[in-house]
């Protein structure tokens, strides 16, 4: 891994995801990118649109000026801040600062490019007014990068202990591939999990011992089990019965059609746990 991607807003979940890019920097040397995007729909409103009956054209223009010119002014600041207290906790290369003006899932391929992982904050700016629901933003990056998503909790706390929610489909193995080889987990406690239904037990069972031999093999402190039951309840329970703090698992894994009709087990994981969370596609 050599180049982190680091998505920031205004919002707390930014200062998050500096100090989680920093933490891995002190396992692996990489190259930081911050990047800010301003998004489009805030000059969009309603209330931004009406001046232009109430003003007139000519104020309304000048308004849309100012407001851009102050989104600009912001833009600098948050990412002036971001490089801060990415060097306070210990980054000492020089950090990328990137600002575009869009949606950040439209700048996403661009962006990605030449990065190994995308760091962005589980929620945004409107995080205390939504506080069940996932960031739209995170939920459409995480959808569409091709690169690992790891997801900042509100607040950062160092990684000890790591769970891996394993199914044996293909993106958990890619999980455990990066786990076993990555340096970003040295010197933490792996727990390797599968829940399922008595009538795969089999099956899930001899992927979880091939798993469990990659992880060994790279020397890490494992704990390996497989759980019965609902697979996201059962792995909610397990994260905070052992004070886990950072789940990683493969995300999205089904269509769409059934994600409505069912909901996400990456969703439904998300939202209960209050830890960051590595996604592998």
């Amino acid at each position: 891994m050599k180049r982190l991607l680091v998505c920031i807003d205004g919002s707390q979940y930014a200062l998050s995801c500096c100090r989680y890019a920093a933490w891995i920097s002190s396992k692996v040397e990489v190259d930081i990118e911050v990047v800010y995007v301003t998004d489009l729909r805030q000059f969009e409103v309603p209330f931004v649109a009406d001046l232009s009956g109430s003003l007139g054209l000519q104020p309304f223009q000048a308004v849309m000026g100012q407001l851009q010119e102050l989104e600009k002014s912001k833009a600098e600041v948050t990412l002036s801040q971001a490089a801060g207290i990415l060097e306070e906790s210990g980054y000492s290369k020089p950090v990328k600062k990137t600002h575009k003006t869009g949606f950040l899932v439209d700048s996403l391929k661009e962006l990605e490019e030449g990065a190994d992982l995308i760091i962005i904050g589980k929620r945004g700016e409107n995080a205390n007014f939504a506080t069940e629901h996932l960031g739209s933003t995170m939920e459409r990056v995480a959808r569409a990068a091709t690169k690992p998503c790891f997801v900042a909790s509100r607040d950062y706390k160092e990684v000890t202990r790591v769970l891996i929610s394993y199914d044996d489909g293909p993106s958990c193995r890619k999980a455990v591939d990066f786990v076993a080889e990555s340096g970003m987990f040295a010197n933490t406690e792996i727990h390797l999990v599968t829940v399922s239904p008595n009538e795969e037990e089999e099956g899930r069972l001899n992927g979880l011992k091939n798993a469990e031999a990659i992880l060994a093999k790279s020397g890490h402190s494992l704990t390996c089990q497989m759980l019965h039951g609902e697979a996201a309840p059962t792995i909610i329970e397990y994260v905070n019965r052992k004070k886990i703090n950072m789940l990683v698992m493969g995300a999205y894994g089904h269509n769409r059609i059934r994600q409505l009709i069912l909901g996400s087990s990456t969703t439904e994981l998300l939202q209960g746990c209050q830890i960051p969370t590595l996604l592998f596609r």
